[in-house]
């Protein structure tokens, strides 16, 4: 195995002059930094890093936009020898704070965005962190730099060597049932087992264009850096500027003539629903790529139809196993929309098991989902009692991830996504899968995008079936006809209780479907006292 850091090195040595980094374009003041720009800007950040006390195996806090120095600050850290935790700056100082305490880094690594976070910081009593300005200047309130961009660019471009291909890359902070962010431990060899696996399967090569649209604390951001970088790709990173803006969206991806498209399906969902893609379009594009939560099969069908030379991907796969796990290459539009698309085939390296009471299920059951193999993360930053928890011990004594999701395998080996396992709920006696209820509501004409959610109101029927939607551009589909088409759909018993028609449905940091919002949502406000 590589230690990340050298699939740059490698491809800055064979070609020093190629694009690796852009932001927006030349025309418009964008930022861009060759391979041979961006090998000595990495090993300048893991000197200054050293310099300031960092040691192999200490964590590094990257607070700052999506920009080319930011992530040359990721991989400066791990030329340090160190472990980087990027983080949302535009998340509330108690939430990162709780991170920070949880990883204690060194060094916080910030830009302009990161401001008044770290002002935050330091109110939250972390005051004696020290802090580096990736992009002069950087003036707060409560604190001040211990070294700035200046400093950087002032010391020697040659590299070091430190590491070995077990050590911990990054810490990656999911949400915790607590409240507590948990702190997921990537290692270098587990990131780049996935990268030659997909660097084989999609057959990157120079001169691709990739899109690098994930935020860079969400794991898919992961596979856009190094899969570029190893392969002397340009990584065009989608400014978060244009947030949901469908139309902008579209003209980012024909504007940069990208050959790679990869992000969430909500993404997909609100170009497809806004009409954003013409007939044909993105002439560049050769593959698109989603991951992170299903996407509905009307959708992935507009898609195709629209663009009928572009290779079509599902990626599946927990952070906790490393991006992905599991691929299926959509062979055609499907015939059946109302037929979620498979979560395919195993990646080289990893497997997929399917369990009912703890024993492998039989081909066709509905059982939980384990996975194993080369991308199976360690466990939790300290703690291993949430580790024992997640990581156990399969039939064959192969150490595994329980995902918390219900799957099946067909007669073919392909294994189907079939909804999380805390997404199957007993109302009014019936045990219901809500994913299929999820799917039932997407196939109806003028529905942009929906989720379903249980919700305990307190009624004798057990959980109440509720569900949240928004209307694609120019249609109406007001609640009694929602329900009358459901119904026709889906047994009553499964057909929504309640509804809510939303403009836009809530997203997390990561962009998907806020679910746990959208169950406030549907709980009735507290009664005032008298």
């Amino acid at each position: 195995m590589t230690r990340l850091e050298d699939l740059l090195t490698a491809s800055a040595e064979r070609s020093p002059g190629a694009t690796a980094l852009l932001l927006g374009s030349a025309g418009d003041g964008g930022e861009a930094m060759t391979y041979a720009e961006l090998d000595a800007t990495t090993n300048r950040i893991a000197r200054t890093l050293v310099d300031r006390g960092v040691r192999p195996g200490d964590r590094v806090g990257v607070l700052a936009a999506k920009t080319p120095w930011t992530i040359a600050a990721l991989i400066g850290t791990l030329k340090a020898g160190g472990v980087y935790v990027p983080v949302d700056s535009a998340s509330p100082a108690p939430r990162v704070a709780r991170i920070v305490r949880s990883a204690e880094p060194t060094v916080l690594l910030a830009d302009a965005t990161a401001t008044t976070l770290i002002d935050g910081l330091m109110d939250e009593g972390l005051e004696d962190l020290p802090v580096g300005s990736l992009a002069d200047p950087l003036v707060g309130e409560r604190f001040t730099t211990a070294f700035s961009r200046g400093d950087i660019e002032a010391e020697a471009a040659d590299g070091l060597v430190v590491g070995k291909t077990s050590d911990l890359a990054h810490l990656l902070f999911t949400s915790g049932s607590t409240g507590v962010p948990k702190g997921v431990m990537i290692t270098h060899d587990m990131v780049t087992a996935f990268v030659d696996w997909a660097l084989a399967h999609f057959g990157t090569k120079p001169g691709d264009r990739i899109s690098g649209h994930p935020p860079l604390h969400f794991d898919l951001s992961t596979f856009d850096i190094y899969a570029t970088l190893a392969a002397g790709a340009e990584l065009h990173l989608v400014p978060a500027s244009l947030g949901l803006d469908a139309r902008k969206t579209a003209a980012f991806i024909r504007d940069h003539e990208l050959t790679q498209w990869f992000s969430v399906p909500s993404v997909l969902t609100y170009l497809a629903r806004f009409d954003a893609v013409a007939q044909d379009d993105f002439p560049a594009l050769e593959r698109l790529l989603w991951c992170g939560e299903v996407l509905p099969t009307p959708i992935l069908a507009h898609w195709m139809r629209k663009l009928p030379r572009v290779r079509f991907t599902n990626l599946y796969g927990p952070t906790e196993a490393t991006i992905a796990s599991s691929y299926y290459d959509v062979p055609q539009v499907p015939d059946d929309e109302s037929v979620p698309v498979p979560i395919g085939l195993p990646c080289a390296g990893e497997s997929l098991v399917v369990l009912e009471d703890g024993r492998p299920a039989a081909t066709g059951e509905i059982g939980e989902l384990y996975i194993g193999g080369v991308g199976l993360s360690p466990g939790y930053w300290r703690d291993q009692e949430k580790t024992d928890a997640a990581f156990v011990t399969g039939p064959d004594g192969e150490r595994i991830y329980r995902t918390g999701d219900l799957a099946r395998v067909d007669e073919a080996g392909v294994v189907h996504f079939l909804g999380r396992t805390d997404s199957q709920i007993k109302s009014r006696g019936y045990r219901i899968e809500l994913g299929e209820v999820e799917t039932a509501v997407n196939t109806v004409a003028g529905v942009r995008e929906c989720a379903v959610v249980g919700v305990d109101l307190g009624g004798f029927e057990g959980t109440t079936i509720c569900c949240a939607y928004s209307v694609a551009q120019g249609a109406e589909l007001p609640v009694n006809d929602m329900r009358r088409a459901v119904t026709g759909l889906l047994p009553r018993y499964m057909v929504p209780a309640k509804w809510l028609v939303l403009d836009e449905l809530p997203k997390n940091v990561n962009g998907k479907i806020d679910r746990p919002v959208l169950r406030e949502r549907f709980r009735p406000a507290p009664k005032e006292s008298e």
